[in-house]
């Protein structure tokens, strides 16, 4: 499915109609201005899964922000919006072949973390009243409790209660079902299933972070199928090999100038990869 065909960003012409405005000669720090025109990506064309490749200052999280912040798609977290966003996106144009639905979404790597840190907090502040409740089952269970007055009856209930009781029954009985715990990656992988629903455009940025390379491959196998069978686009910022062999996924090398459109295999991050176990291949057979 694809719903955003295309996508225009501003050449460097016009960024520097713009950056010589009178309002803009007493900054010298423009972002997201001259990140996309200096390897002149002027034009992405989109498939139901497209990605955007490079290493660290490459723009393919720019590039992800500034199509977010122009289709005005939900987001979990903040990021590094300067007041130049504005300016930049007016500049921007784009094309859909179908509207966009409420399930609109840009995923990032500050959403993914932001979840796994809340619910560990979470679980940590339900282990903590856990205990409590273990001491408070003690002390009932153990005490010489006699009823004095009417006050004293809910105590005595309590009282009751742990007599009649196990320990762990009394713990389940009085404290809410616990958050389940999984490991950093499998948070993070329910984060992505989650919050991808069918009919929806979502924008990935670098979704490889915490999660292992078996994690990876199930997300791959997610997304494929989301595709597959739930009407969903992706745009992805990676270079996660595991991401970047995504089946039918156009691929866009932001380290080429210009910009250029390849196959997974000729990306220099990849072949770094099969160079390596293609040198290492002899141990792997022993």
């Amino acid at each position: 499915m694809i719903y955003l065909s295309r996508f225009q960003f501003p050449d460097a012409e016009k960024e520097y109609d713009v950056l010589m405005g009178e309002r803009k000669t007493c900054y010298d720090f423009y972002y997201p201005f001259k990140v996309l025109s200096k390897n002149s990506l002027r034009l992405i064309t989109f498939d139901s899964i497209t990605i955007l490749y490079g290493g660290n200052g490459s723009g393919k999280t720019t590039a992800l922000n500034v199509i977010a912040e122009k289709l005005r798609l939900f987001r979990d977290t903040l990021y590094n919006r300067t007041h130049y966003f504005e300016d930049y996106t007016k500049l921007c144009d784009y094309e859909l072949e179908h509207e966009l639905t409420e399930e609109k979404r840009i995923i990032t790597s500050d959403d993914v973390f932001d979840f796994v840190l809340n619910l560990r907090t979470v679980n940590e502040g339900i282990d903590r009243k856990r205990e409590d409740l273990f001491q408070e089952y003690m002390d009932a269970k153990y005490s010489d409790f006699k009823l004095k007055s009417l006050d004293d009856y809910e105590q005595l209930q309590k009282v009751n209660l742990t007599r009649s009781r196990s320990q762990s029954q009394f713990v389940r009985k009085n404290l809410q079902d616990n958050v389940r715990e999984h490991s950093n990656g499998e948070s993070a992988f329910y984060y992505f299933t989650n919050k991808i629903k069918e009919n929806g455009l979502y924008l990935l940025d670098e979704p490889e972070n915490s999660l292992s390379p078996e994690k990876q491959q199930e997300l791959v196998r997610f997304l494929e199928d989301s595709v597959r069978f739930f009407r969903c686009q992706f745009i992805i910022a990676t270079h996660s090999p595991f991401l970047l062999s995504l089946r039918d996924a156009k691929i866009y090398d932001l380290d080429t100038e210009p910009v250029k459109v390849k196959r997974w295999t000729e990306l220099p991050n990849v072949r770094e990869y099969y160079d390596f176990f293609k040198a290492h291949e002899a141990e792997f057979e022993n």
